[in-house]
């Protein structure tokens, strides 16, 4: 790992504006800049291959072939049902 510290009063317009640009806000010259390079770790699909593949079980598709009117009436069915189950003060 290393890690290199930089004044923004010490960094050419140029590269000062390179920087800002990749930080997406404008720098002061009060400031400093501290990069750090490290080592990137494994991706998920190198830790656990397939991973990127991986499909939802087919109850996940509740609503798959039902029409919008259908979603619709379903999800008012639920909400009475979610109303009936509530304690009414």
């Amino acid at each position: 790992m290393e890690t290199i510290t930089r004044n923004v009063s010490d960094i050419a317009a140029g590269d000062l504006q390179a920087l800002e640009h990749l930080i997406g806000a404008p720098l002061r010259p009060s400031q400093q800049v501290i990069v750090q390079v490290v080592e990137r770790g494994p991706s998920a699909s190198e830790v656990l291959p397939g991973a990127g593949e991986a499909k939802l079980p087919d109850w996940c598709n509740v609503y798959e072939g039902l029409s919008d009117e259908e979603i619709d009436e379903l999800d008012a069915a639920l909400q009475q049902r979610l109303d009936l189950t509530r304690e009414r003060s």
